[in-house]
């Protein structure tokens, strides 16, 4: 497979470029500075540029434990200049177009940049407007979310002013980033409302629109327990379709087994909503995406199926892992390897095994530190049993992965613990 070659002789002058780079990487969020801080580190002369339109930088890991109280927003926020890697060349802009035909991209100012290798990393987008009245209702009458940083602060105010009633967490159909994130907030929710007390009893409902409680069927019995213990309704197949703040009644398109679809209308006195998600705008209309939208890469090398010089990873690209920040912390080395193999003109020897992580808060001072790869393999990091609720994996979560995100995965510092079943026999045949 070969790359399309750059012509600029050959293009009409408005396809000349107005600026080139040997390595171009498309967004600025976790996977896009960790890969860039790893070529710098790797090869330092690599003439390498980023870009990115936000200037402030979030850790968005973190944003469930703002939501319950535990950290501020603030402590989630660094400035984009303060993590660019010294050498780095940032262009503040928003891509509005990609042209692998001519190894080019194009800013919504009208600027062109080509490139000699191509990196994709744009997470996803939002899809607030998906959900009728939604976006009127979000930071107000009770309906939050901890899937922005505009809104997160306001999952905090609601859990701490609950007085019991109703309490319905939503999730969208999959996939969606940090799959575990929608029940996570809801039994922190359910911990901090027991161990404080409530006037009046609540009645706790997670409507989520698959059939499943969590995608790897090794973590559903234990996840199931926590629900069972909390008092927590399960209800499979329910899609949420409409808000109404002031009447405070959500909309759910319901599926039954036979396939038919009705819509319930349940009241609710806290609602948290998990947003629809897809892939962003500007890749799904792209000669790059896949059918499904996304970028279109070989699941082990994350090199593009059709362009050899386009390599992607984290939230936009098209592979079936859980879309986490752990998912990047494994990629990154393999597109830095496989890319730089690319340019040398070697074979790819890197390959990505689908690794992915969700700790999954199960009260204030428990997680359940759930570590899988593709196919929903198993792949515990510590010899310990991994479904069980552990304080050790709380302080994880909430001390030691921020310091590893900030201080060493955005630095280039590739901390790869060896991911094996071995610790744990069982997980083998899971």
């Amino acid at each position: 497979m070969d790359a399309q070659p750059n012509r600029d002789a050959a293009l009409p002058p408005t396809l000349a470029p107005t600026q080139r780079a040997e390595v171009l990487i498309v967004g600025g969020g976790a996977a896009g500075i960790t890969v860039a801080a790893e070529l710098r580190r790797h090869r330092p002369g690599l003439a390498v540029t980023l870009i990115e339109p936000a200037e402030t930088h979030a850790y968005q890991p973190g944003w469930t434990l703002v939501g319950a109280g535990v950290f501020s927003l603030a402590e989630t926020l660094r400035p984009e200049a303060s993590l660019i890697p010294r050498g780095v060349a940032w262009i503040r802009g928003t891509v509005t177009g990609f042209h692998p035909e001519v190894n080019q991209v194009a800013l919504a100012d009208g600027r062109r940049i080509a490139y000699r290798q191509l990196v994709v990393c744009l997470g996803l987008q939002l899809d607030w407007d998906k959900v009728e009245g939604l976006r009127q209702a979000l930071g107000s009458q009770g309906v939050c979310s901890n899937y922005a940083a505009e809104t997160v602060e306001y999952t905090w105010r609601c859990l701490q002013d609950f007085q019991g009633g109703t309490a319905l967490f939503t999730q969208p159909p999959m996939p969606i980033k940090c799959a575990g994130a929608p029940q996570k907030i809801m039994y922190l929710a359910a911990d901090r409302w027991r161990r404080n007390g409530l006037p009046r009893p609540a009645g706790i409902e997670f409507c989520l629109a698959g059939e499943a409680l969590f995608g790897v069927p090794f973590f559903v019995p234990t996840l199931q327990r926590v629900a069972q213990d909390y008092g927590i309704a399960l209800r499979y197949r329910h899609a949420l379709k409409a808000v109404d703040g002031p009447r405070r009644t959500a909309l759910f398109a319901v599926t039954d087994e036979q396939g038919r679809v009705t819509e319930v209308e349940k009241r609710f006195d806290l609602l948290h909503v998990t947003p629809p998600q897809s892939a962003p705008d500007v890749i799904r209309r792209s000669p790059l995406a896949n059918a499904a939208g996304w970028v279109d890469v070989d699941p082990a090398t994350l090199r593009h199926a059709r362009f050899a010089n386009i390599f992607s990873l984290g939230d936009a690209a098209g592979t079936s892992n859980a879309k986490t920040a752990a998912a990047v912390r494994l990629q990154a080395p393999v597109v830095v390897r496989n890319l730089l193999a690319t340019l040398d003109g070697r074979p790819l020897d890197a390959a990505y095994d689908g690794y992915g992580s969700c700790p999954l808060t199960t009260a204030y001072g428990k997680v359940v530190l759930a570590e899988f790869g593709y196919g929903g393999k198993v792949t515990p990091s510590f010899p310990l049993d991994p479904r069980q609720p552990r304080r050790s994996a709380w302080l994880l979560k909430t001390r030691f992965l921020p310091f590893l995100y900030w201080r060493m995965m955005l630095r280039g510092s590739e901390l790869d613990v060896k991911h094996r079943e071995r610790h744990f026999p069982e997980a083998r045949a899971a």
